[in-house]
């Protein structure tokens, strides 16, 4: 396969994952569509990504619970139906689960919860998964394992004490081991991102707390992500930060940048016009 089929087919991929996941969240009759679309190419490069020394996220379906893989824990816990078609997708839990997202008594739950194979550690308030993830790099460092832990926080969350404090922790540590991504779609419920709190510039925060930085300036191409995960896997010495830029509620047109659509379903006929759109796509 060429370079070009390869990245073909992560389009094709994350596309599929796109429909799963209107298809979720409009059967629940809840969710955030614009908050989990935005995340969509970049947790689709980290699990069906390759660098050439193998795959960027270490894991194995098979032995969800093997202590010898990489982790991933997602803090942006409005794109849990992301996570959850790709580990369905990937065999952690049949494809049926999904139609009972957010269901009395089913397996998947609005926020991830560790009892969801493929699942290391559930997160529930803003900023949490940021902290466990922190948490999580240093038992491996200590342990002397060579697990890198990935996490995925929302630009908004980037606001919050907790993400903070818990940076600094890693930057202390020196923790090589830990790659936060950052899904900067710029846009929260209450409208832009950078109107609410000081966010920005985050890179250049992040380098100033002993960070390295990369920057993704368009957070749905894979040759550019793909890259940036590269870069990362290989630093031993460092945290890693990786901002993605990304567009909110990337893929469905009409919604695309509106905080209207950051933590709504789309109605019966704005869900036919997306989908017949992203199939067309696929075919």
């Amino acid at each position: 396969m060429s370079f070009q089929e390869y990245l073909s087919a992560l389009r094709r991929k994350a596309t599929e994952i796109r429909i799963s996941t209107l298809r979720m969240i409009s059967a629940a009759e809840s969710g955030a569509v614009g908050s989990a679309l935005s995340a969509v190419e970049i947790m689709t490069a980290l699990y069906y990504g390759q660098t050439h020394a193998g795959p960027i996220l270490n894991i194995d379906p098979g032995k969800p619970n093997s202590e010898d893989q990489d982790y991933f824990i997602l803090s942006k816990y409005q794109a849990a139906p992301v996570w959850y078609s790709i580990l369905a997708d990937l065999g952690y839990f049949p494809a049926d689960e999904l139609k009972y997202y957010k269901a009395a008594g089913a397996l998947l739950t609005a926020n991830p919860r560790a009892k969801i194979p493929g699942v290391p550690v559930g997160a529930g308030s803003v900023g949490q998964g940021v902290a466990a993830a922190v948490g999580l790099a240093m038992a491996l460092k200590s342990d002397r394992n060579r697990n890198n832990v990935f996490v995925l926080a929302g630009d908004a969350e980037m606001g919050t004490g907790l993400v903070w404090e818990s940076l600094i922790q890693a930057v202390h540590a020196k923790l090589g081991n830990l790659i936060l991504i950052v899904d900067r779609n710029g846009i929260q419920f209450d409208g832009i991102v950078r109107n609410a709190n000081v966010v920005d510039p985050i890179a250049d925060k992040l380098e100033a707390f002993g960070f390295r930085t990369i920057n993704v300036f368009a957070g749905h191409d894979f040759d550019q992500l793909i890259g940036a995960y590269e870069k990362a896997v290989v630093e031993t010495r460092l945290p890693v930060a990786i901002i993605c830029k990304t567009v909110k509620a990337k893929g469905v047109d009409f919604a695309e940048n509106k905080s209207f659509y950051h933590d709504k379903p789309l109605s019966q006929e704005e869900l036919a016009e997306a989908l017949s759109s992203l199939e067309k796509k696929i075919d």
